[in-house]
């Protein structure tokens, strides 16, 4: 695929037609290979792909690495996609080994408006302020209604002091509401995560697939990002 000559109508177009169960990973890029963090996104990627399911990630290090690298150790590699939603930074940002699928942002507000195109569960796992802001987008957007009502899994026990203040603070003063919270499962490993993410797609499975695509509730206009390579099957 040339990425200088790619319409950004026709790679959705391309990716509606392929109606594929996606589960897009936030993470931090500061996780270290060898970190128990890192290992268990490790396992999360590859589940992802063992059970059929595409992943998408940010395309960098970290724990974006571990979903890709992971993801691509599944006997399940060429059946199955693996995103990197990368950013142009100032200093270089290089696409991690594990990306089959790279697409290329300049802002991360279109960034952002890709990951929530493509998604179909968004998993967070450790990570910092990046990893908020994806976490807080995906769910307004949900509460907003601009776009589907999916799952958002928060994995591992950091995020439990958040959730907890939010609680005490916010909820208690009717900042939002309880319903709000009804999107969010928490899950303590990637065994849990992945039982989260089948029961979804199941769901997703009854009500047809293509029905709760976002790439058509929350459609991208434009011609946001360049597609630095594609490596999948339908773009070599």
């Amino acid at each position: 695929m040339n990425p200088q000559n790619t319409d950004i109508n026709e790679v959705f177009e391309n990716e509606e037609k392929k109606n594929r169960f996606r589960v897009v990973v936030f993470g931090s890029a500061r996780t270290k290979p060898g970190d128990s963090a890192y290992e268990e996104v490790f396992k999360l990627g590859k589940k992802i792909a063992d059970k059929g399911f595409d992943v998408v990630t940010g395309g960098g290090p970290g724990a974006m690495a571990a979903a890709n690298l992971g993801h691509a150790d599944s006997e399940n590699e060429g059946v199955v996609d693996s995103y990197g939603i990368n950013i142009k930074l100032p200093f270089e940002q290089s696409v991690n080994k594990g990306v089959e699928i790279a697409h290329e942002h300049e802002r991360f507000s279109t960034r952002l408006d890709e990951f929530m195109s493509l998604a179909n569960v968004v998993v967070i796992t450790q990570g910092g302020i990046g990893t908020l802001l994806e976490l807080f987008y995906t769910w307004q957007l949900i509460q907003v209604k601009q776009m589907s009502h999916i799952p958002i899994v928060v994995v591992g026990d950091m995020w439990d002091g958040l959730f907890e203040w939010m609680k005490r603070d916010m909820l208690s003063r009717g900042m939002f509401s309880e319903e709000d919270l009804d999107v969010i499962n928490f899950a303590d490993n990637c065994e849990e995560a992945i039982e989260i993410i089948e029961d979804w797609h199941s769901k997703w499975e009854e009500l047809g697939g293509d029905d709760c695509l976002d790439c058509k509730k929350y459609k991208l206009k434009g011609k946001p990002y360049k597609v630095l390579f594609d490596q999948s099957e339908e773009g070599a």
